[in-house]
C-alpha cells in the first residue's frame, strides 16, 4: 500500500491509493479507523464520523484515547494497543462502550486489524458496528421478558402450554396450590391423562375445536381440590406456527358463588326457600311436557292458609314470618321427593303432583295435607291453628297450558274457602264458568259509574208496633248492556277486590242523601237512610269527612243516616276502622250492626263498639214462627238488645205471622217482602204516599 503526505487546509492528511480505502470511503454504515504507532488517527471514513461525530478534519492525527476512549478505560487501552504492536498480536473482537463527541456513551462491535506499510511501520485498522439498534432490541426484550414475570406475579391464573395432542410443554403457577397435581407429574405428559374423565373429554373438545376453527375457545369445570370444590375457567388459543396450544386457567369459584346466590334469589323465595313463582311455573311447563309424552296426569294444587292475615295482622310480622316458614317446612315433609312446593306469595303455596295415573293420587295427598295443618304451631310459646283451603286442578282435565291450570286451581281453592275451609274442592266446568262472569264483571264494572248503568233501590223499614214507615235501605242495582242485571252477590265483591267500592261507595251515599231530602221535603217527615259500608271502604282517609260534607250538602241530620256495618268489617281489627267508627259516631251518625247473630264474636263488638242499632240476620227470622230454636234466639237477641239499649230491626220478614211473633217478641222495626221488594227512589215515594197500613 502506497502512503504519501500532503497538507491540506494546514492540516496532514494521509492520502491511500488503496481500493480497499477507496471502499471503506464510501461505506457509512461501518465505521473504520486507521492508527499508527501512537496511536494517531491516519484513517478516519464516513462512517466514523456518523458514529463518533468527529469530521475527518477533527480525527486525523488525534490521539485514539482523546478522542472516543471513555476516562477509566484510557490507561487498559493504550497498554492493549502496546502490546499488540510490540508483540504483532491482533487484538480480540469484542463489545465495546465507547465515547461519542457530545460525551453520550456509543455501544460497538470492534475487530482489529494490525498492517505493516511500505515503511515497515505497524498501523492498527480498527473497524466498529454500530450496536445501538440490537441493544435497544435486547432491552425491549428485556423489559418485555420482566414485564411479562410481573404480569404472571400479579395475576392468580395458571398458565400452560402444551403442544396440539395435549402435552405440556411448561407452566406458570404465581400459586402452586390451584394445581390440580404438582408439576413434576405433568411436565411432559398429555394433560388427559391427569385429569378427570369428564374434564379431559370437555378438554379434548375444546382443543379440537380450536385446532380446527382457531380463535379461541373456553369451557368451565370444576375440580375437588384439597381446600374443597373448586371452578375454573379455561382458555384455550392454537398456535399454528408453533403447533402449539396456550392454556389459560382461572379459578371462577368466588364468581361462581356469586352467580350462584344470584340465580338462588332470582328462583326462590327468600324467605321460605322454596321455588318462587317463577321457578314453580317453569317446573310445571316442564311437567306438562313430560306427562304429555308418557301418556300421565299432572295435578296443581294451590294452598291459601285460612286466616293467616289475622295472624300477622293480630301477632305481628315477625310472627306471620315463622308462620310462612313452618308451613312451607310442613309441606315438603309431606310431599313426595319428586314433587315440587313452590311459594307464590303472601300465604299462597302451590304443589305440583307428577306422574299421576287417578285424580285419587292428588286426593290422598291433599288429605294428608288437610290433615298435618289441623297440629298447632308453636309459635314463640304460644300454639297456633292454622288450617288450609286447597284447589285441586288436573292435566289434561281442567287445562293444556300452565295459565289455564294455575287459574283453574285457585278458582277451585276459593270454592274451598266458600265451603267452610279447612278443606279442598276440585276444579268444575261450572266453576270455569262462574270465574269468567267474574272477569267479565271487573271488566265492565270499569268505567261503569261514568257510563250511569248504577241505580240506587229502597227497601222501606216498618214500625211493628203501627206498621208506619219510618225509613228505608239503600241497596245498589246494576245493569249492564253486555251482562244484564247483575246482582249485588256478584257484583260487591269484585268491587271489593278492586277498591272501586270507594268511588261505588260514595255514590251511593250520595245518592241515598239526595233521595232522603227529597222524600223529607215531599212527606214534611222525619225519615232515616241505611246505607251499608265494607270494608274497604274503611281505608279511604277521606271516608269521614266525605259523609259529613255529604250531610252539610243535603241539609241532612246526621242522625237521620244510619250506616250498616257486618262483622266481617270488625273481623280486621285495625285502628284506621275503629276511629272511624268513633268519628262517624261523634258526628250522631247511627250505626248499626248488620246480619247479626251469624258469626261468632258478635256480642264482643257490640260491647266494644257504640252501635244504635241491631239488625238480626234473615237467616233466623226465616224459620219462624214454626222453628222454635230460632224463636227462642230471636227472643234472646231482642232481650240483650234492650237491655243495651239498641234498636232492633229484623230483616227478611214475608209473612204476617212472623210479624205477630216478632211484634209479641218487642221488635222494633221490620223489613221485607211482606211489605216491599226493594224499588226505585220515585217508586218509593208513590208508595210511601199510597201506603195503607197493613194490620
Amino acid at each position: 500500500m502506497e502512503l504519501s503526505k500532503v497538507t491540506k487546509n494546514t492540516n496532514p492528511e494521509y492520502v491511500f491509493n488503496d481500493p480497499l480505502h477507496q471502499l471503506f470511503d464510501e461505506v457509512d454504515t461501518i465505521a473504520v479507523r486507521g492508527f499508527d504507532q501512537n496511536r494517531h488517527v491516519i484513517y478516519w471514513n464516513k462512517g466514523s464520523e456518523l458514529l463518533y461525530g468527529y469530521s475527518n478534519e477533527e480525527a486525523f492525527g488525534q490521539k485514539l484515547e482523546d478522542l472516543i476512549i471513555p476516562e477509566k478505560m484510557k490507561s487498559s487501552v493504550i497498554e492493549m494497543f502496546n502490546h499488540c504492536l510490540k508483540n504483532q498480536e491482533k487484538p480480540a473482537a469484542s463489545e465495546l462502550t465507547l465515547r461519542h463527541k457530545n460525551g453520550d456513551e456509543v455501544c460497538i462491535f470492534s475487530s482489529h486489524v494490525l498492517f505493516t506499510n511500505q515503511d515497515n511501520n505497524t498501523q492498527m485498522y480498527c473497524i466498529d458496528v454500530n450496536l445501538a439498534d440490537v441493544k435497544q432490541a435486547q432491552a425491549q426484550v428485556k423489559f418485555k421478558e420482566h414485564m411479562l414475570e410481573a404480569t404472571f406475579d400479579a395475576m392468580s391464573d395458571l398458565f400452560f402450554l402444551m403442544k396440539e395432542d395435549g402435552t405440556i410443554i411448561d407452566y406458570y403457577a404465581n400459586n402452586k396450590n390451584k394445581l390440580f397435581v404438582p408439576p413434576e407429574a405433568f411436565i411432559n405428559k398429555p394433560i388427559f391423562e391427569l385429569l378427570p374423565t369428564s374434564v379431559a373429554d370437555k378438554l379434548k373438545t375444546t382443543l379440537a375445536k380450536v385446532i380446527s376453527h382457531k380463535g379461541v375457545e373456553c369451557f368451565e369445570y370444576e375440580l375437588t381440590m384439597p381446600q374443597g370444590l373448586v371452578y375454573f375457567e379455561a382458555r384455550i388459543s392454537h398456535l399454528p406456527e408453533h403447533n402449539q396450544v396456550v392454556t389459560i386457567v382461572r379459578d371462577i369459584t368466588d364468581q361462581h358463588k356469586s352467580t350462584e346466590v344470584i340465580r338462588h334469589h332470582a328462583y326462590y323465595d327468600t324467605l321460605t326457600q322454596l321455588p318462587n313463582r317463577f321457578l314453580a311455573l317453569d317446573r310445571l311447563s316442564q311437567l306438562i311436557n313430560k306427562a304429555q309424552r308418557n301418556k300421565d296426569k299432572v295435578a296443581i294444587l294451590f294452598l291459601d292458609l285460612d286466616d293467616f292475615k289475622k295472624a300477622n295482622d293480630t301477632l305481628g310480622h315477625e310472627v306471620g314470618d315463622k308462620l310462612l316458614i313452618e308451613s312451607a317446612n310442613r309441606l315438603n315433609q309431606i310431599v313426595r321427593k319428586e314433587d315440587t312446593v313452590g311459594r307464590l306469595g303472601g300465604d299462597e303455596f302451590i304443589v305440583l303432583l307428577r306422574g299421576l295415573t287417578d285424580d285419587h293420587n292428588a286426593l290422598a295427598i291433599t288429605e294428608h295435607l288437610l290433615q298435618s295443618f289441623r297440629e298447632p304451631f308453636k309459635i314463640d310459646g304460644r300454639e297456633l291453628i292454622l288450617t288450609l283451603s286447597i284447589g285441586i286442578a288436573i292435566f289434561p282435565d281442567n287445562g293444556s297450558n300452565c295459565d289455564d291450570l294455575l287459574r283453574n286451581a285457585d278458582s277451585a281453592m276459593y270454592q274451598a274457602k266458600a265451603l267452610g275451609r279447612n278443606t279442598y274442592s276440585f276444579f268444575t266446568d261450572e266453576m270455569n264458568a262462574r270465574m269468567m262472569r267474574r272477569i267479565a264483571i271487573e271488566e265492565q264494572m270499569r268505567g261503569a259509574l261514568e257510563r250511569h248503568e248504577f241505580e240506587v233501590y229502597y227497601q222501606p223499614q216498618f214500625n211493628v208496633k203501627n206498621n208506619e214507615i219510618i225509613g228505608a235501605e239503600a241497596l245498589l242495582r246494576w245493569h249492564n248492556p253486555a251482562l244484564g242485571n247483575i246482582a249485588p252477590n256478584d257484583f260487591i265483591p269484585v268491587a271489593e277486590h278492586t277498591g272501586l267500592i270507594v268511588p261505588i261507595g260514595q255514590f251511593i251515599i250520595k245518592q241515598a242523601l239526595s233521595f232522603l231530602n227529597k222524600w223529607q221535603s215531599e212527606h214534611k217527615k222525619d225519615y232515616t237512610v241505611a246505607v251499608n259500608l265494607s270494608p274497604r271502604q274503611f281505608r279511604d282517609t277521606d271516608l269521614v269527612s266525605f259523609v259529613e260534607n255529604a250531610l252539610m250538602n243535603e241539609s241532612i241530620a246526621p242522625q237521620r243516616l244510619e250506616l250498616e256495618i257486618t262483622e266481617r268489617v270488625l273481623m280486621i281489627e285495625q285502628s284506621y276502622i275503629d276511629d272511624a267508627l268513633v268519628a262517624l259516631n261523634k258526628l250522631g251518625i247511627r250505626l248499626s250492626m248488620d246480619g247479626f247473630g251469624t258469626g261468632y264474636s258478635s256480642l264482643s263488638y257490640l260491647r266494644r263498639y257504640a252501635f244504635d242499632v241491631l239488625k238480626i240476620d234473615r237467616t233466623f227470622i226465616k224459620g219462624l214462627p214454626a222453628n222454635k230454636a230460632d224463636a227462642e234466639l230471636v227472643k234472646a237477641i231482642i232481650a240483650m238488645a234492650q237491655s243495651l239499649g239498641l234498636a232492633v230491626v229484623a230483616e227478611g220478614v214475608e209473612t204476617k205471622e212472623q210479624i205477630t211473633l216478632l211484634n209479641e217478641l218487642e221488635c222494633d222495626h221490620l223489613q221485607g217482602f211482606y211489605y216491599s221488594k226493594a224499588v226505585t227512589a220515585n217508586q218509593l215515594i208513590d208508595f210511601s204516599t199510597n201506603y195503607t197500613i197493613k194490620l
